[in-house]
């Protein structure tokens, strides 16, 4: 069973983790567009709009993979 100290360490671990995946986020949309890059699928007729972000979601994909095997790799 988790007890209340160690399960608020945890919280504030993780509340660490998503400042930092933000500001990486926030760092990496001043020099690339995610949502706009190539391959992306974009497609709009009259007044419906459909977009899926496939290179976008592969590259932010590729990025966790390496940083989470560099942080966790035993």
């Amino acid at each position: 069973m988790i007890d209340g100290g160690s399960f608020g360490k945890w919280l504030m671990v993780a509340g660490a983790g998503l400042l930092l995946l933000g500001g990486l986020f926030w760092l990496l949309s001043q020099f690339v567009s995610l949502g706009r890059l190539p391959g992306d699928i974009s497609w709009q007729k009259g007044n419906f709009s459909f977009h899926f972000p496939l290179a976008s979601s592969l590259l932010i994909s590729l990025l966790l993979t390496i940083l989470l095997n560099l942080f966790f790799r035993r």
